[in-house]
């Protein structure tokens, strides 16, 4: 961040160590992450393949294999992993992991710096580390579905003083959705506007993972793992990191509910 990079990565966090897992990988390994409608692999040796995320069909040289489970995938067989059922964001993890060129310590494709391997389009040759001697020895991995409803608890601040005591009681009470502009640099929602207290603009400042950014409609805006590092809308809540996974397979549509948290006493921060 210190030099204006976003962190990036997975989206779904836990799916993505679930799938490397599975395929007997480091929790960290390189995985693909697909968005909507799927991809196909065509090993050139014999692999370990799981795919996690959101729910889709995965088919072997045509046929139907398991979901959320290690496959073993011979030599030029075909691996397919359909679009999503439910959700956005699928994991696909070969063993051995992807093992493209790092920069700045991350395999991942940041869309918004543009740094990383490019994205991925037919055809690409994606070189695999050297696999583990084994893997997870399960049927299938139990993974919780996408949410019907979002639910997003916040810490209110730094910038919540920029609001109407109004607009805090609209962010706490009211529905939101979440809009078809989301992608992995924020999650858009549509709903009430947020009423400023305060005419202006902030000086740009610092943004971090879940920051709650109200630009001038007043739609909040949740950031994401491909965030901007700096922003000068103010910040009015931040979403606490154990509820973005879920963000990351919201489909436009999705009811959103912010729930603001009590900071804790600073005693119980200092235990």
């Amino acid at each position: 961040a210190h030099l204006g990079v976003p962190r990036s990565g997975a989206l779904d966090a836990p799916a993505a160590a679930l799938a490397n897992r599975l395929a007997g990988n480091p929790r960290g390994a390189a995985v693909l992450e697909t968005t909507l409608d799927g991809c196909a692999l065509r090993p050139r040796s014999a692999v370990t393949v799981a795919v996690t995320g959101a729910p889709c069909p995965v088919r072997l040289d045509g046929r139907p294999a398991a979901w959320g489970a290690p496959v073993r995938v011979p030599a030029g067989a075909v691996l397919e992993v359909g679009a999503a059922v439910r959700g956005i964001r699928a994991y696909v993890a070969v063993s051995g992991g992807v093992a493209v060129e790092p920069v700045l310590g991350s395999r991942s494709t940041d869309l918004l710096s543009g740094l990383g391997p490019a994205p991925l389009s037919d055809g690409t040759v994606l070189p695999l580390g050297p696999p583990a001697d084994v893997h997870a020895r399960v049927d299938v991995a139990p993974q919780p579905g996408p949410a019907a409803e979002l639910v997003l608890r916040v810490t209110l601040g730094p910038r919540d003083d920029w609001f109407t005591p109004e607009a805090l009681r609209v962010l706490a009470s009211r529905p939101y959705r979440v809009s078809s502009a989301s992608n992995r640099i924020g999650l858009r929602t549509e709903g009430p506007a947020l009423e400023r207290a305060r005419p202006g603009e902030l000086p740009s400042e610092g943004m971090v993972l879940g920051a709650v950014q109200v630009p001038p409609d007043g739609r909040p805006l949740v950031f994401l793992a491909d965030h901007p590092t700096t922003g000068g809308y103010p910040v009015i809540a931040v979403v606490h990191a154990a509820d973005l996974p879920a963000a990351a397979q919201a489909v436009p549509g999705t009811p959103v509910r912010f729930v603001p948290v009590r900071r804790r006493a600073a005693g119980v921060r200092r235990r």
